[in-house]
């Protein structure tokens, strides 16, 4: 991968905040958890992060947001947010899943193999996909993205004997019997973590290399629930 894609990543699909900027192979962030007022917190922390470094949006390749899923609100802050932007500077988009994020941040906090990123849905539900370690792809999707009950939420089974596992995701920690119920060690289970804008942007330079882009009209949410009016995109 060429370290010269240039791009602006922002997330707020989750309790957490965020914004990276990723610039001749470097990435700065700036990361909260706030839980609320996420619309206030990225602009700030997206016009500190351009100042800081002395660049302006239009010099940018690209500007990754966060899809979903997630918090319906927060959703909306991202895609909203990444398209105003990207219009205003001429730019393409790139929609990274937040899963994806997840799974790609657990699996480079750990030497794992594979990894069940699992987010809180709420409405007793939680949204999950399972991921292998690609050591050029990063984090590769073992399956479709789904929203369940927790109870549902299983290991692939092409890799479940074959593979060192973690889960990672609010999911678990809402669900605390999940991991057990998986056959994950109490230690290979990451509760806590949530996704991030860095995660976001390096995902997002591979798109950018392999061309999958959109123009920023097409800047839009992945809610997974069918019974969101706003409609989602692959």
């Amino acid at each position: 991968m060429s370290p010269e894609v240039k791009l602006l990543a922002i997330d707020t699909a989750t309790e957490a905040c965020s914004a990276a900027l990723a610039i001749a192979g470097t990435i700065r962030m700036r990361y909260e958890e706030p839980g609320h007022g996420h619309a206030e917190r990225i602009l700030r922390m997206i016009d500190e992060l351009l100042v800081e470094s002395g660049t302006a949006l239009a010099q940018l390749d690209a500007i990754a947001f966060g899809r979903g899923p997630g918090a319906f609100t927060g959703l909306r802050i991202a895609a909203g947010v990444a398209q105003g932007l990207a219009f205003g500077a001429g730019l393409p988009v790139i929609a990274v899943s937040d899963l994806a994020g997840l799974a790609e941040r657990a699996l480079a906090e750990s030497s794992a193999d594979a990894v069940v990123a699992c987010i809180d849905a709420r409405m007793a539900e939680v949204y999950w996909g399972t991921f292998r370690r690609d050591a050029a792809a990063g984090a590769v999707a073992l399956g479709p993205e789904r929203v369940t009950s927790a109870v549902e939420v299983a290991l692939d089974a092409s890799a479940a004997g074959h593979a060192a596992w973690i889960g990672a995701g609010t999911g678990f920690g809402a669900y605390p019997d999940l991991g057990a119920r998986l056959g994950l060690h109490e230690n290979a289970v990451s509760a806590g973590l949530l996704p991030r804008a860095r995660e976001i942007a390096l995902i997002a330079q591979r798109e950018f290399q392999a061309g999958r882009t959109l123009p920023a009209e097409e800047a839009c949410p992945v809610y997974l629930r069918d019974s969101v009016a706003v409609p989602s995109r692959p």
